[in-house]
């Protein structure tokens, strides 16, 4: 795991068991990355064997499980719950079950080193508390 490597948030509860963390990932809370062994009877081998290596400049969103020997490419997301099995080209957005698509270059997704300022993001709510409570 590459000292640049953040837990924002703490990353709480997450098991990390990865072959190759590399620099500047961020990981939020809840997140898996490990094995994804399975034995077959009848040939009486393991399969699946190894672990994810994760790029340069990845971010993965609280919940995110990725298992088994694959890639995830450098700048990409990976979204809240996703369970993310097969390799994740670069530059992309994984969500759901290994679903992904191209990441629009206009936008930082979750976590930007110029995060927003509190005061705006408490304003942000108040106002939907306030549209809530007028039945908006």
């Amino acid at each position: 795991m590459d000292k640049s490597v953040l837990f924002a948030h703490h990353a709480r509860g997450c098991t990390i068991v990865a072959s190759k963390i590399c620099e500047n990932v961020v990981i939020f809370q809840n997140v898996s990355i490990g094995a994804n062994l399975k034995y077959n009877k009848t040939s009486k081998e393991w399969e699946n064997v190894g672990n994810p290596i994760i790029a340069k400049n990845v971010i993965i969103a609280d919940g995110a499980k990725i298992l088994g020997p694959i890639l995830i490419g450098e700048n990409s997301v990976i979204g809240a719950g996703a369970i993310i099995t097969k390799n994740i080209p670069a530059n992309s957005v994984a969500y759901g079950v290994n679903q992904f698509k191209p990441k629009d270059e206009n936008y930082d997704l979750i976590f930007n080193s110029n995060m927003i300022d509190s005061q705006k993001m408490i304003e942000a709510n108040k106002k939907l508390v306030a549209d809530f409570n007028q039945g908006n």
